[in-house]
């Protein structure tokens, strides 16, 4: 299960506004890459396959692949607002190692994974 926030909930809403196409939902996912492994992927989609897992969170509608279930059980997708300006955050507890710049993560089972690149 996924958690997003209130505030994080309310600024995905606003974008989904001002793209002015109501079949749109938030897809978020992992790919391989990234500094530690794994780099996280959200974006907005309107096409939804029947092994997908979607969920509603306060009338927001979020879509997870298949393969990055196991991944992102238990995130937090947060917006925090900053001196200059503000942007999404996301806590992992499935991470075991996260990269500086805090998009990429690595996971126990995966720790050994030579196909790490620096930052």
């Amino acid at each position: 299960m996924i958690t997003i926030s209130e505030m994080a909930n309310e600024k995905i809403k606003e974008m989904l506004e001002a793209e002015a196409s109501p079949e749109l939902f938030l897809r978020v996912g992992v790919k391989e890459g990234g500094c530690s492994g794994f780099s996280y992927n959200m974006g907005f989609d309107d096409e939804q396959a029947d092994s997908d897992k979607a969920m509603e969170m306060n009338g927001l509608k979020v879509v997870v692949d298949e393969a990055s279930i196991k991944y992102l059980n238990g995130l937090q997708i947060d917006f925090k607002e900053s001196a200059m300006g503000g942007g999404f955050t996301i806590t992992n507890p499935n991470a075991s190692a996260t990269c500086g710049c805090g998009s990429s993560f690595r996971t126990a089972a995966e720790a050994g994974n030579p196909a790490a690149e620096p930052c």
